[in-house]
């Protein structure tokens, strides 16, 4: 029996893996490499993951590298490299406590480095791509390890050349470049603003910025409890959608909210479509699967909840919502070799590897 999925992810659920590998120093990936054979799936942090309950068969690599370090780049500015398998949250701390801004809003987000640029993580008005300068990776399609510049990682909302092609690529490490300052950026997201009682536009110092990021997440349900009803999760279920003009009118209409990305189309709000069409936090959707008492777009696993009702629970509200608006929902997290549900797309990861 191999290593359990379960014991390596947030919902806590998933079977065996057929191969279980750990890559621990950074030297060693070749050696490592050459080892894998059939499917690969690379896995962090397991936040933002849902594995199937049959198990994987093939090979799961997880990525437990570490170290961070940091230089002066050519032009001006730092720039710092980073190990995937550091956790985002530290590395947001170690560069707020160098006085290095530039990623100080994305705290309390669950999850290793590696997996930032996949999903384009992002808060309060920054993402990761707005920093990047290079991403060290391995291609299995090749047997090369390779370092992408940010033009060619097709970066946009929550996406990625890493996401649009599932599993090609294994990220190994990351660059950021990032300003030396005591203060942050410019507020730009209302509710921090409130958060630090100031006016959207004004920059306050990066301490001071970092912290009311947590309070604000604490607040509204977003970060990852050790335990509760709540604790098994993956975050956000669903993206904010794209809407056309027409269904952005009738959201509005509806009193919800709706804003332009920072890809310039225009975005419902996946909690607000949820809550509208009649769902609501601490919801039981299918045996064992909630939506968190906190939130509605957040599903939570507790006793007797499987993946595949995980996934039926998701294509339950996508459904509803398309039903009663014709706007499609998306699955934010990455599911691995799960059929998709009805009336929400899903991204799946994992594909033939050396």
């Amino acid at each position: 029996m191999g290593e359990l999925l379960a014991d390596h992810t947030t919902l806590r659920l998933g079977g065996s893996a057929r191969q279980w590998l750990t890559h621990v120093h950074p030297a060693d990936w070749t050696d490592l490499a050459r080892t894998v054979r059939g499917p690969v799936f690379t896995l962090g942090g397991g936040s933002n993951t849902v594995a199937p309950d049959a198990g994987y068969d093939g090979t799961v690599i997880h990525m437990a590298t570490r170290g961070i370090g940091v230089s002066t780049a050519e032009g001006g500015g730092v720039e710092v490299t980073v190990q995937a398998g550091e956790d985002l949250s530290a590395l947001v701390a170690f560069t707020v406590a160098e006085r290095l801004s530039g990623i100080e809003y994305l705290g309390g987000i669950p999850g290793m480095a590696g997996a930032a640029p996949v999903q384009n993580t992002g808060a309060y008005g920054q993402q990761i791509a707005d920093t990047l300068t290079r991403v060290s990776a391995y291609d299995w399609q090749t047997g090369r390890t390779v370092h992408l510049t940010p033009g060619v990682c097709a970066f946009g909302y929550r996406t990625s050349l890493f996401k649009s092609t599932p599993g090609r690529f294994a990220i190994l490490a990351l660059t950021i470049r990032l300003t030396r300052s005591p203060l942050a950026a410019p507020v730009t997201y209302q509710p921090l603003a409130d958060q630090l009682g100031v006016r959207r536009g004004t920059r306050v110092a990066l301490g001071e910025a970092a912290a009311a990021v947590l309070a604000d997440r604490a607040e509204r349900g977003l970060l990852l409890p050790d335990e509760g009803p709540d604790a098994r999760q993956v975050g956000s279920v669903f993206l904010n959608p794209t809407v056309t003009d027409d269904q952005a009118d009738a959201v509005r209409v509806a009193g919800g909210p709706v804003h332009r990305g920072t890809d310039s189309r225009l975005r419902a709000s996946a909690g607000w479509l949820l809550e509208h069409t009649g769902h609501h936090p601490g919801q039981a959707l299918a045996p064992g699967v909630y939506c968190s008492s906190r939130r509605t777009l957040t599903l939570t696993a507790r006793a007797g909840a499987t993946a595949t009702a995980f996934v039926h629970a998701a294509g339950l509200l996508a459904a509803r919502v398309r039903s009663a608006t014709g706007i499609r929902l998306h699955v934010e997290p990455a599911c691995l070799g799960l059929p998709s549900p009805k009336g929400a797309a899903l991204p799946q990861m994992g594909v033939p590897g050396t």
